[in-house]
């Protein structure tokens, strides 16, 4: 249709201070593309607002009203944009010859390695500095030696695929120390080894401990637990509901629930590995904290969902996701405590952006330290 890299992506900033920033994706469709361009709006540390998509099956047209979760937070815009193109059909190839050199679709995994004095919050302000300069963290390891100093190990790789550069790493470096300060006593950036490999070899929880995590249902230990917060019970109020009357062609989707960072992501993310089609969507807030969305969907091969229980499937599947976008058990091991962080990963292989920056920020306001950590 003869639309160019600079019009697929448009980026309006807000006239004034604190205002919502705009984006308007206008690309061919292909199904889950409004989840990849929430996932990565979410690795920005944006929030979207409220969102507009439609499509007619061969051309998309999204836009979503963006805030930054932090006023602290360091966005590059131009860099958002390059992420955002680079997920829409019509600009995969153009976007990767842009690039200065060829690179294969797996990136390649550095390994981060520093050795310090310990204080708290040394892991999120660490872990701040890699997601502002666009690094994703793959897996981690953190060890503290009895005389109170830390050896953590990140294995990262590069969201721009330019790691391998003297300039890349030179930048990252300088800001890991900036933020280590005089606590640091080494910083070593290099590509990973067979370390890696070994830390892939950690097993699996239990099965116990894995329909702890991942149950559909809350136990009724947690419903007992949970009957007296304020939040649970607005959790709890999440309603979906299925209606194919008032479509010839669709079936409407209508969401109504409370708010959590990451909600049009989650929603996405369970539509797209379900091999659901979205039409029209529109995603909005309400006066009392909640938000509505109502979808016009249709199965994969361009049908309504008529079968009741897939209905029925569909709407459990989201309310479970959206009731427990994270899983979290919190054990006592002998003298210390266990703080186990899971969530689900989408079919493609992607998982849930800025999970461990979000538990490490908690962690960090809660006051509680880390002694040994392990991310997998």
């Amino acid at each position: 249709m003869g639309v160019t890299n600079d019009d697929v992506v448009v980026i309006q900033k807000g006239r004034n201070p604190g205002e919502p920033c705009c984006v308007t994706v206008n690309c061919p469709d292909k199904t889950g593309l409004g989840c990849d361009i929430c996932r990565i709006i979410l690795d920005f540390g944006l929030y979207i607002t409220k969102g507009d998509v439609s499509t007619d099956g061969i051309w998309c047209y999204i836009v979503l009203w963006v805030v930054p979760q932090s006023s602290s937070l360091i966005l590059r815009w131009s860099n958002l944009k390059n992420r955002l193109v680079s997920v829409c059909p019509s600009c995969i190839v153009s976007f990767y010859l842009d690039q200065s050199s060829m690179h294969s679709t797996s990136s390649q995994v550095y390994l981060l390695k520093f050795f310090s004095l310990h204080r708290k919050g040394l892991l999120h302000d660490v872990t701040q500095v890699l997601c502002e300069l666009e690094l994703t963290i793959q897996r981690v390891k953190v060890m503290t030696t009895p005389d109170g100093r830390v050896l953590d190990l990140f294995f990262i790789t590069d969201n721009m695929e330019l790691l391998h550069t003297k300039k890349r790493q030179d930048e990252t470096l300088e800001q890991l120390h900036a933020v280590l300060g005089e606590s640091c006593i080494s910083c070593e950036l290099q590509l990973a080894g067979p370390e890696y490999e070994c830390l892939q070899g950690i097993s699996s929880p239990s099965p116990e401990v894995a329909e702890e995590l991942f149950g559909y249902e809350l136990s009724d230990k947690e419903i007992r637990s949970q009957a007296l917060s304020p939040d649970m019970s607005k959790l709890k109020k999440a309603s979906v509901t299925v209606d194919n009357s008032l479509s010839p062609g669709h079936t409407l989707l209508q969401i109504h629930c409370a708010d959590h960072k990451g909600l049009l992501y989650d929603i996405m993310r369970t539509l797209k590995d379900c091999n659901i089609q979205i039409a029209y969507g529109r995603f909005s807030p309400n006066s009392m904290g909640y938000h509505d969305l109502d979808l016009f969907i249709q199965q994969k091969d361009g049908k309504k969902i008529v079968d009741p229980e897939k209905q029925s499937a569909l709407c459990s599947r989201l309310k479970v996701e959206m009731l427990h976008p994270l899983r979290v058990i919190i054990a006592n091991r002998g003298p210390d405590t266990e703080l186990l962080v899971a969530n689900p990963v989408e079919l493609s292989g992607n998982g849930r952006p800025r999970v461990f920056y979000d538990v490490t920020l908690a962690l960090k306001s809660l006051g509680i330290c880390i002694f040994l950590q392990v991310l997998c």
